[in-house]
């Protein structure tokens, strides 16, 4: 078992940790206190092919692996996360979506307007009452001619505000439950489609999160993603895709806060010695270098089985909910190695705690991702 990451990963690793030390870290903070959309920054991701990176050439992609869109995430997640999560749902919620699902004619239309990074894409699923449960829509979609004309709205949807396509999940057979939800790839330019004000969040504040409101928005029938009733099926498909991406982007946070930490540890002098000197320090390190290297395994795994096409739900949720957790955890224990420094915005790791929470919740609660594991391993006995 080769652990070694090619020299076409290792290129990209060091090629984005020198963009994001140059680009991303110098300007996460403004960012983050003013709520600024990073427009400059996914710009410069676009012109580096990072945001259709495992998309196949020919439609406009970067033609990358599952396992180099995990390291460029992490990558881009250690600059700032904010700028990390757009690329990430572009990438893995919609870009991915439509390459595995959509027909040809949205593959060779609308899919390269996202994978060059010319337009950007947000993903419509979650409603005020469809949260975990993603089968329970309201959001409705009735066949009229040639158009489906949907009305409904949705919440918690990243980039809101600035997306110009939306892959929009809807029933139009309200009868079938679950396997009457469709999907859409719907231009968020047409009549009766309006975004929300951004939500003030506690964190990832460059990455807008607002409501979507659809009133009779007539959608193009060719623009229906797979057959009728099969949205919620790509829902679950493309979330599990996404999971790997929220994996990662709780790697790069989760980094950054260990190295603040240690770096801290051999500046922070007290009793007369740095407190890295101090086992109490040493013993947090050691934990949190160890539960990073074990989060980066799963995370890595889940890609590479995605990639060469293996079944990866339950490896990805495991990937998932173990980043996400030890995320929350170093992010939490930098905070106390750095003491009362650690409570002010001065230091970036009150930033990464406020930044990492989140991976916990979106793309599958942890709770739902036991829910994933357990379903599988129980059918295994």
């Amino acid at each position: 078992m080769d652990f070694e990451l090619s020299e076409e990963h290792q290129l990209l690793q060091n090629t984005l940790r020198d963009f994001a030390q140059s680009e991303l870290r110098p300007k996460a903070a403004e960012i983050d206190a003013t709520g600024n959309f990073p427009t400059e920054q996914v710009k410069q991701m676009s012109d580096m092919g990072l945001m259709g990176i495992a998309i196949p050439e020919k439609y406009g992609g970067a033609g990358m692996d599952v396992v180099a869109y995990a390291i460029a995430v992490e990558e881009l997640a250690w600059g700032d996360a904010s700028c990390s999560v757009v690329m990430s749902v572009n990438n893995s919620l919609v870009c991915d979506a439509l390459y595995k699902m959509g027909s040809d004619y949205l593959k060779e239309t609308i899919l390269p307007q996202l994978a060059s990074g010319k337009k950007l894409g947000c993903f419509c699923l979650t409603e005020p009452d469809a949260g975990s449960d993603a089968a329970n829509l309201k959001s409705k979609a009735v066949k009229e001619g040639d158009h489906y004309v949907i009305n409904g709205s949705k919440i918690f949807i990243t980039s809101g505000g600035h997306a110009d396509w939306a892959l929009v999940m809807a029933l139009t057979d309200p009868e079938k439950g679950k396997k009457g939800i469709s999907s859409f790839i719907v231009d968020c330019t047409t009549e009766g489609f309006t975004f929300g004000l951004p939500e003030k969040k506690l964190g990832l504040h460059g990455s807008h999160t607002t409501e979507v409101y659809m009133k009779d928005v007539r959608v193009p029938a060719e623009n229906l993603v797979g057959n009728e009733g099969d949205g919620f099926k790509i829902a679950l498909i493309t979330l599990d895709s996404g999971r790997i991406g929220i994996a990662a982007q709780a790697l790069g946070i989760a980094r950054a806060a260990y190295e603040e930490a240690i770096k801290y540890s051999k500046e922070r002098q007290q009793f007369g010695k740095p407190i890295s000197d101090f086992q109490a320090i040493k013993f947090k390190l050691a934990d949190m270098a160890t539960e990073l290297d074990a989060s980066r395994l799963l995370v890595w795994r889940a890609a590479w089985l995605k990639s060469t096409g293996k079944r990866f739900s339950k490896e990805v949720a495991m990937a998932k909910v173990k980043a996400s957790e030890v995320c929350n955890m170093i992010c939490n224990e930098a905070i106390q190695i750095h003491g009362g420094y650690g409570y002010i915005k001065e230091f970036p790791v009150e930033r990464f705690f406020r930044d990492g929470r989140i991976t916990e919740i979106y793309e599958g609660t942890s709770e739902i991702q036991r829910i994933v594991i357990s379903r599988d391993i129980l059918k295994e006995t």
